[in-house]
């Protein structure tokens, strides 16, 4: 379990040095993240790879309510624990569950579905509050 926290609080630590563009220089919000992984159906096509990629930022860019903003790729694993099968990870953090909710309801993040879940064979989101 001590393992566990170290690794979440280098993992918060990392996000909030490097997990922010210039565009967008807010810290990191603990009151609600949202963390979503995808495995895209073909990892391996560069065109697919691109569209995801162009569409999730273009999302990103105008959302109203997604405040940090961390796009990734699994690294090269070291270690058992880690589970580098996805093909991209999203966190975003939020004000409050409320934000979260309203982000998921807004046409940016309808578009986004719309033109990338055919991309994707498997999503799967962590929510969490902060402590």
């Amino acid at each position: 379990m001590k393992n566990v926290i170290c690794i979440l609080v280098l993992t918060l630590m990392t996000i909030v040095t490097f997990g922010q563009n210039d565009k967008n220089m807010t810290e990191f919000d603990a009151n609600f993240s949202h963390t979503v992984f995808f495995w895209l159906k073909n990892p391996d096509n560069q065109a697919d790879r691109t569209a995801f990629e162009t569409s999730l930022r273009k999302f990103l860019d105008h959302s109203a309510y997604a405040k940090t903003q961390f796009i990734g790729k699994p690294p090269k694993a070291s270690r058992d624990v880690v589970d580098g099968s996805f093909t991209y990870s999203l966190i975003v953090s939020f004000d409050s569950a409320e934000s979260q909710q309203a982000y998921q309801d807004e046409a940016p993040h309808k578009v986004f579905i719309e033109e990338s879940s055919d991309l994707w064979s498997k999503v799967i989101v962590y929510d969490s509050t902060g402590i």
